[in-house]
C-alpha cells in the first residue's frame, strides 16, 4: 500500500525530482500509517491480498469464458425459430461464508447474460435464467469453487493473525 500510494504521488506530480520524491516518502508513510491506526489496515492484510491476487485474476478470466459461453446460448435461443426458451426460477443453497463471496456469486451471476440474481438471503440464491439449461450446475459452478479457495485463503490467512472484516 506503501508503494501504492508513492506512485499515486509521482503520478500526480508529474515529474520526478529529490524534493518530490523526499516529500512523497514522507507523506506517503504518514497517510499508511494513519491506515494502520485507524483504518483496521496492516501488513498482514497486505501480504493476504497478494496471496488472493492469483486467484482473482484466474477468477476474472474465468468470469470472461463463462460471459463469451453464455452469449453463444443466448445467442442460439434468439436465432433459433423452433426452440423456445424455457424460462425459469432457480433455488440453489452454497457452503460460501463470507458476505464478500456471497455477493461475488450473485454478481458473476447477473454477468453472464440470460440469468440474473432475483435474490439473495442468507445462503439460499434465487436465479431467473432465459432458459432451464442456463441453470445446470449452478451450485457448483467454476465460480462457487473459486470463491471458496478464495475464503479458505482468507481464512488461513486469520489463523495466522490477520483479522479480515468482510462486513459481516
Amino acid at each position: 500500500m506503501y508503494l501504492l500510494l508513492f506512485g499515486l504521488w509521482l503520478v500526480l506530480n508529474g515529474r520526478v525530482t529529490a524534493e518530490i520524491c523526499a516529500l512523497g516518502a514522507v507523506i506517503s508513510a504518514a497517510v499508511f500509517g494513519f491506515l494502520c491506526r485507524f483504518m483496521d489496515y496492516s501488513l498482514k492484510k497486505e501480504f493476504l491480498v497478494f496471496r488472493l491476487i492469483p486467484l482473482f485474476i484466474q477468477y476474472f478470466w474465468v468470469m470472461v469464458k463463462e460471459i463469451v459461453k453464455a452469449n453463444v446460448c443466448v445467442l442460439k435461443i434468439i436465432l433459433s425459430p423452433e426452440d423456445w426458451p424455457e424460462p425459469a426460477l432457480v433455488y440453489f443453497d452454497t457452503e460460501l461464508k463470507t458476505g464478500l463471496a456471497k455477493v461475488m456469486l450473485a454478481d458473476s451471476i447477473t454477468l453472464t447474460p440470460g440469468t440474473i440474481t432475483v435474490l439473495l438471503e442468507g445462503n439460499r440464491y434465487c436465479v431467473h435464467c432465459l432458459d432451464r439449461e442456463l441453470a445446470e450446475g449452478m451450485e457448483s459452478s467454476v465460480f462457487v469453487e473459486l470463491l471458496g479457495k478464495m475464503e479458505e485463503v482468507i481464512e488461513a490467512g486469520m489463523e495466522s493473525g490477520g483479522r479480515v472484516n468482510d462486513g459481516n
